[in-house]
């Protein structure tokens, strides 16, 4: 962008173009790897300017070495590696290393990383079970959480000096939080912690005990699965919270408490709860999927099918193509569900739907996922608890990254405001 001579210090002068108010001034621009370079908000500002930008998705908060999205394209980069091949060919704990430390691990690395996650005494910590028992008939499970990080700021260094060791402690008490809440919500017994344990086997055993849940390969795999492509997706809005808390200087806890109340939303991984919400709606209506799919297409209508579309992606999810597969298999496994059967319906028809098509309205990870955890047998309310378990990795690996940035500073964001004009108080 270039300023024209004549143009005064302080506000350039406006110039109109097709309807439109233009300024012309040299901004800075800066070039990623991948993806749309940014200007310099900052050389707008001098120039007497704010951008304005709801929602931010125009805007470049920081720069970031983790993950990368193109949407158009359906493409998800874990550190350069599609999320695809991630899920397909690592472990849940591997994808952690690679998202948080930048590499795959090799063997010798794996060894110590497993065994510094199986050291953490956090998950045992005999504060647990007081405090999911205090927590009032019918808490959300995300609440809980919520919670219970909080309380993790008391238990555990969790400053920038003690990142890393914070970051292991996340991941080993992530599914162990999530197992008290299940156990709280469906008044279950609590099982013991076992580290020795894999992973996803020893938190599906918290929850389920021996049932053929909790041992059934086909049942590990798709939570691990689903895990694996839940551990990052760029600057979404619990990320993007994260970092804005961790901006003033908050502890690592208090940040991932933060970033936890921000995915509970259904707009955000509360999504996955929602899609199976929608689908009871329409069973208790009498089950006519051709009655529902109509009212999506209206425009006069408020009816939302949730579960189709992304605010990111313009054609099919990348990590819908993995989960879909799955989400087949572990049905298929199920005992019969009506409502699993109304979800596959549905897909079909929207996949098959000139309307849906053309609008790139393809069924997304949260539409699958869901059916997922229905099938294990989570209840409904579990469903954004068991996306929070996989997106630690990220919030480790952002917060972290965010902490070391040369170019760190509070997070402040601007206005247009829109309200009076000055004016005397007058009695």
């Amino acid at each position: 962008m270039s300023r024209t001579a004549h143009e005064t210090p302080g506000v350039p002068e406006p110039r109109t173009a097709a309807g439109k108010n233009v300024v012309q001034a040299e901004l800075a621009v800066s070039e990623p790897v991948m993806g749309r370079p940014a200007v310099a908000a900052a050389d707008l500002a001098r120039e007497g300017y704010l951008v304005y930008d709801p929602g931010l998705a125009d805007t470049a908060i920081c720069r970031s070495e983790i993950t990368y999205i193109d949407g158009d394209a359906g493409i998800l980069l874990y550190r350069g590696y599609p999320a695809q091949q991630v899920a397909e060919k690592c472990t849940f704990l591997q994808t952690a290393h690679l998202l948080t430390t930048g590499e795959l691990p090799t063997g010798a690395q794996e060894e110590r990383w497993l065994a510094r996650i199986a050291a953490s005494t956090l998950p045992a910590n005999p504060v647990w079970g007081p405090l999911f028992d205090a927590m009032p008939a019918g808490t959300h499970p995300m609440a809980m959480l919520a919670a219970a990080t909080s309380v993790m700021t008391s238990l555990a260094p969790d400053g920038a000096s003690a990142i890393e060791q914070a970051g292991f402690d996340l991941l080993a008490t992530m599914p162990a939080l999530a197992a008290h809440a299940f156990a709280r919500v469906e008044d279950r017994p609590r099982r013991p912690y076992d580290p020795s344990a894999g992973y996803v086997e020893n938190f599906l055993h918290m929850c389920f005990g021996d049932s053929p849940v909790a041992t059934d390969p086909a049942m590990v795999h798709a939570l691990e699965t689903l895990l694996v492509l839940h551990a990052d997706h760029e600057q979404n809005c619990s990320t993007a919270t994260l970092r804005l808390v961790s901006s003033s200087n908050a502890g690592f806890f208090s940040s991932v408490s933060a970033a936890l109340s921000a995915l509970w939303g259904p707009l955000h991984g509360g999504a996955n709860q929602a899609v199976i919400e929608m689908l009871q709606a329409i069973r208790d209506d009498g089950g006519d999927l051709g009655k529902y799919v109509a009212k999506a297409k209206d425009r006069n209508d408020p009816f939302r099918l949730m579960g189709f579309g992304h605010r990111v992606y313009r054609t099919f999810d990348a990590r819908a193509r993995v989960i879909r597969e799955v989400a087949r298999e572990v049905c298929g496994k199920a005992a019969h569900d009506p409502l699993l059967d109304m979800a596959l319906e549905l897909e079909e028809i929207a996949r098959n739907d000139e309307f849906f098509l053309e609008r790139k309205l393809y069924p997304n990870v949260d539409f699958y996922s869901g059916l997922i955890y229905r099938a294990m047998g989570f209840p409904v309310e579990m469903f954004t608890a068991l996306f929070a378990v996989g997106r630690a990795p990220g919030w480790i690996a952002h917060w972290t990254e965010a902490a070391t940035a040369p170019e760190r500073r509070i997070g402040r964001p601007a206005q247009l405001y829109t309200g009076p004009a000055t004016r005397d108080l007058q009695f």
